[in-house]
């Protein structure tokens, strides 16, 4: 045993032994983490995903215990940051990446009445923008968990790489996290055979529409809103902590201006990250105007730019909230705008 009190559960049974990844939905490649005292059991999702590049999911006893304090054990005497683990890597020839089809993502960009991202975005960023950056960043709708959110990777040639699914709270855009995060992906829910997923930044099919310093964030939702509030520059998203942070992923950037913004706390990991950068981009520097004016409770729970930028109050959020008191100010709004569009006519 490694000495530590969490630790990846150990497979004698080899990679039969393993598990379905909750993020990438790959199967026999996700390690759980287990008690070795055994006084608690962890839900399904805390773990690793065997594809570091590809998938990088990394859900650990740390952040469950930040999701879920009161998981935490009473008496932390003997607790001890989990070791890492390294793994004997094997040269392989790399493997072309799968697409999905691009009428298939054609087909889920609508219904966005069902949509809870789409929902919050209207109410803090208005519907207008909403439309625009929806469209622009190619953001869809599917049935899962309700109207769930799409984000379509499409690369810089236009290649559908991935579709993941995320269940957003309409009113407030947070992720839904409980009974159990509500994440998944397109190929793996149309069970596509043999797909290979290897990820591309979202938002990346921008980049031959724009020659803009780039910012580069964890968080896909960040990108409308920060595109919205800050559109001199292109906003792209890794898709985590780790998603697609990688040196080949990371080539498109070649010659580019780019400023990484992490979320809080996750600074000192993508300084070490960002040397991949280096001899890649033009520029490429680390903004810590976050952790600069971040208090305590922001920077334990995570904050990322789009969080601060909303912090300040729309016209849209007011209006809103106007409606939530006063529902019938809704329908004096639609009437207005349906006089607006007969008068046009």
């Amino acid at each position: 045993m490694s000495g530590y009190r969490f630790h990846l559960q150990k497979y004698k049974s080899g990679r039969n032994s393993k598990l379905t990844c909750p993020q990438c939905g790959r199967k026999q490649c996700f390690v759980r983490y287990i008690d070795e005292e055994g006084k608690i059991t962890f839900p399904d999702y805390v773990g690793r995903c065997d594809h570091e590049d590809s998938c990088g999911y990394h859900y650990t006893p740390k952040d469950l215990f930040q999701d879920k304090p009161d998981m935490k054990p009473n008496n932390d005497d003997g607790w001890r940051s989990i070791k890492p683990i390294t793994q004997i890597r094997t040269k392989v020839e790399p493997v072309a990446p799968s697409y999905i089809p691009a009428d298939l993502m054609r087909k889920t960009l609508s219904h966005y009445g069902i949509n809870p991202l789409y929902q919050f975005l209207c109410k803090t960023i208005g519907k207008e923008s909403t439309n625009k950056q929806i469209e622009r960043y190619m953001v869809g709708t599917v049935k899962k968990w309700g109207g769930a959110a799409v984000y379509w990777q499409v690369d810089r040639d236009g290649n559908v790489r991935a579709g993941k699914m995320m269940g957003y709270n309409p009113k407030d855009g947070h992720r839904i996290k409980e009974p159990h995060p509500q994440v998944s992906w397109v190929h793996s829910e149309l069970k596509l055979p043999d797909f290979n997923l290897k990820q591309c930044l979202f938002g990346e099919h921008l980049l031959t529409k724009s020659s803009a310093t780039i910012m580069l964030v964890e968080s896909e939702k960040t990108c409308p809103i920060a595109s919205h509030f800050m559109p001199d520059f292109l906003w792209l998203a890794t898709g985590g902590k780790n998603g697609c942070f990688n040196e080949d992923a990371m080539q498109v950037l070649r010659g580019r201006d780019v400023i990484l913004m992490p979320d809080l706390g996750a600074i000192e990991k993508w300084i070490d990250k960002s040397k991949i950068l280096e001899p890649i981009c033009k520029s490429a520097t680390i903004s810590d105007v976050l952790d600069q004016m971040a208090t305590d409770e922001q920077r334990k729970a995570g904050l990322d730019i789009s969080d601060f930028l909303l912090m300040q109050e729309t016209k849209q959020m007011v209006l809103a909230r106007m409606i939530e008191r006063n529902p019938a100010l809704q329908r004096l709004i639609d009437d207005f705008d349906l006089e607006l569009i007969e008068d046009d006519s």
